[in-house]
């Protein structure tokens, strides 16, 4: 049977000694099963092995898997630059939490041969869209989450939110956290959000720190329209902590569910709520 991962990429967000012996692992793994392996400018060290460095336009249009290597963060920068692009990731996670890269480096021989093998699962998650009304250019993507936030501590901002054009609530606080399923175990749960399984097909609304007593999390279904009226004060819209953007004077914010979406490739047998268990500590008795 044809290999289905003919083509696969490596790409990092560190240059530390432990990413690049993972990486050359990876590449030596890879190689002997007769898989073409590219590299982005992240890992142009890997040169003296043979490998040249490929453009972001040329992994996006060649390769068949990506695999992620680090933490969350990587995860979250290769999702948005080559996942929302319609290439599978596979993470390796060297970061503490890993709820998006669940490949241990010390399984990094015996997974990578069962995924080539074809013996792995596939998940599926949407991404967030969003930016300032008015203005094209200010359009991202957020795997995790769209914020919107003061940018100082202990500052209120004041805005309206709407949902589908119907009027929700008029707040005072610190900010307001737009989070998908995947990013309600990142900075969502850090809010007081709930967990939500990858699956519930679901946007989050979490307050930060609100300006009264009967502020709750919100969830309103996935294809909801998301509209931030602020007041005429200073605040900063960001996305996934990557891409921030100054509001000035009176702005809107528009967030909803993005068309591109991300595959996830996981080894056989993971199970979300053992890694919440593992991860955040949960009781493992039955």
């Amino acid at each position: 049977m044809k290999n289905r991962f003919s083509v696969i990429a490596l790409s990092t967000t560190s240059q530390s000694d432990r990413v690049l012996t993972i990486a050359s692992q990876c590449n030596e793994v890879l190689s002997n099963l007769g898989i073409k392996v590219l590299i982005d400018g992240s890992l142009e060290k890997l040169r003296s092995q043979g490998l040249s460095v490929s453009s972001d336009r040329g992994i996006i249009s060649k390769a068949k898997l990506l695999i992620a290597i680090g933490g969350d963060g990587t995860m979250l920068n290769c999702s948005r630059k080559f996942g929302s692009q319609g290439i599978p990731i596979l993470g390796i996670n060297l970061g503490n939490l890993g709820f998006l890269a669940d490949i241990d480096p010390k399984d990094i021989t015996s997974s990578l041969l069962n995924v080539i093998e074809g013996k792995f699962e596939k998940d599926e998650r949407f991404f967030l869209e969003g930016g300032i009304e008015g203005k094209k250019s200010s359009r991202f993507l957020a795997l995790n989450e769209i914020v919107v936030h003061s940018g100082k501590i202990a500052q209120l901002i004041e805005f309206r939110v709407f949902i589908d054009e119907s009027f929700v609530y008029r707040q005072k606080a610190d900010g307001l956290i737009i989070s998908s399923p995947t990013g309600s175990t990142a900075y969502s749960l850090s809010g007081g959000g709930p967990i939500v399984h990858p699956e519930v097909k679901t946007i989050l609304l979490v307050s930060m720190l609100p300006h009264n007593l009967s502020t709750r999390p919100l969830l309103v279904e996935a294809g909801s329209q998301i509209r931030i009226e602020l007041e005429n004060k200073k605040s900063i819209l960001s996305f996934d902590s990557h891409e921030n953007l100054s509001l000035k004077g009176k702005s809107t914010v528009k967030v909803y569910k993005a068309k591109s979406s991300l595959t996830l490739i996981h080894p056989q047998g993971q199970d979300f709520f053992a890694s919440c268990r593992n991860k955040l500590g949960w009781s493992t008795n039955p």
